[in-house]
């Protein structure tokens, strides 16, 4: 077994996070397994940062000793840490623990913890196929701990303001959907350097990422997905590249590469994985173009839900910008917008938001980002989660069946692009 390291220094980091908790009441003990970017950057210096007074970071845990020592510095933080997790939550009895490791393996922390006795707040995809998916709903239901979905996308001023409307009825009952999600030639070609680019390991996009964005449709609707039927391809990455290496920085294609990053220009990259792989041998800056890649880059579904809506989606890995196509159609009118993350031209810091009734005028309601993570939405997420008398008009909260239902849409996909057949969500899973 795996032996834990406890750092007896100052304190400080986590001091100075948490200087109000007196005047605040007990803060939530958490612990934290995986502590790569997400892990030790959101949950760890971002949680510290927005809810220090509130949160009390305990414990670090991860299979690599190098990483778990440049996360703990990256957080300024001196407490226990371990490599193995079992271990970790008997020794430290955390009040919570925040499960950011490898997607496919999130059912094994967040299944141990509450066998353990303990609550769960996770990062999204919840897991990764309808066998884990089971497993957590069946385990949190036997032992009655709670599990948590981290769906920060519910909490942009964007995404508050269209819940509003529709929860307003500004447009009527919906009956359609079409929703767009562009990722650009930087931030699409990361995940095919990463672990993410096996199936084995994300779930492929339909789920890794485009669960945000299922969830996203499923809180904004009130509905749950029925029935999935979708395509997908892999049509720039992988296989299809024009050069072949190991990874960027011993690559012979460097000045031809299109597609070359320098991942020794960021200093905490570097520590957190640079001069962690001689540990487990995993290199943040992969080919993009390795032959053994499996995941899709090119992908659009149709999804049919509940509430008799359609929806038309799509999921393009290599665009020119970055960002997103979100409409409703209504019995009444028409909710649209656009929105860009990254863009090669200027764009100021705000979304709009066009509201058109039928027979009637077209208004466009004005949105500036807020500030945080996510266009001020983690910050928001924190609180929600970790202020428990604060108000949730809008139902953002989210829980293990709101994980569940996003992942399966993601699930359901991939399964109809590789059997060319619709896949049913009740198939895949007892609710």
């Amino acid at each position: 077994m795996s032996q834990g390291t406890v750092h007896r220094r100052s304190f400080l980091g986590a001091m100075a996070a948490g200087a109000s908790a007196a005047r605040a009441g007990p803060r939530r003990r958490v612990a934290i397994v995986g502590t790569g970017v997400r892990g030790s950057g959101t949950w760890g210096r971002e949680l510290l940062k927005y809810q220090g007074q509130n949160v009390e970071i305990i414990a670090l845990c991860d299979i690599n000793r190098k990483r778990l020592e440049a996360a703990r510095q990256r957080i300024g933080i001196d407490v226990a840490t371990y490599t193995n997790l079992e271990r970790m939550l008997r020794e430290t009895r955390p009040d919570l623990l925040i499960v950011t490791t490898r997607d496919s393996t999130h059912h094994e922390q967040i299944i141990l913890a509450m066998e353990m006795g303990f609550d769960v707040l996770t990062e999204k995809p919840m897991t990764t196929d309808e066998k884990k998916c089971q497993a957590i709903l069946d385990t949190e239901r036997k032992t009655g701990r709670k599990v948590t979905v981290a769906f920060n996308y519910r909490y942009s001023n964007t995404a508050q303001k269209i819940k509003e409307l529709l929860m307003e009825g500004a447009i009527g009952q919906v009956t359609s959907v079409d929703f767009h999600w562009y990722l650009d030639v930087y931030h699409g070609a990361d995940y095919f350097r990463r672990w993410h680019a096996y199936r084995a390991n994300s779930g492929t996009l339909w789920v890794h990422k485009a669960t945000h964005h299922f969830d996203l449709i499923n809180w904004y609707l009130a509905a749950d997905p029925v029935e999935v039927f979708a395509y997908a391809a892999l049509r720039k990455y992988g296989r299809n590249g024009p050069f072949r290496g190991t990874n960027c920085r011993t690559c012979p294609h460097k000045s031809d590469c299109q597609f070359f990053w320098d991942i020794t220009k960021s200093p905490e990259l570097v520590s957190l994985y640079v001069e962690a792989e001689s540990e487990d041998g995993y290199m943040r800056d992969a080919c993009v173009f390795r032959s053994d890649i499996d995941i899709w880059d090119t992908m659009v579904a149709s999804v049919r839900y509940s509430s008799g809506a359609m929806m038309s989606y799509s999921l393009n890995a290599f665009m020119p910008y970055e960002g997103y196509h979100l409409a409703f159609n209504g019995m009444d009118g028409r909710i649209e917008v656009r929105v860009y993350e990254r863009q090669p031209w200027e764009v100021k810091r705000e979304d709009a938001i066009r509201v058109t009734r039928n027979f009637g005028k077209s208004e466009v309601i004005v949105l500036p980002y807020a500030p945080g993570g996510h266009f001020g939405a983690d910050p928001r997420l924190m609180a929600m989660i970790f202020e428990p008398n604060k108000p949730d008009p809008l139902g953002q909260r989210a829980g293990s069946r709101a994980g569940a239902m996003s992942l399966l849409t993601g699930v359901a996909a991939d399964r109809s692009a590789l059997t060319g057949k619709p896949v049913r969500i009740a198939d895949l899973i007892r609710l």
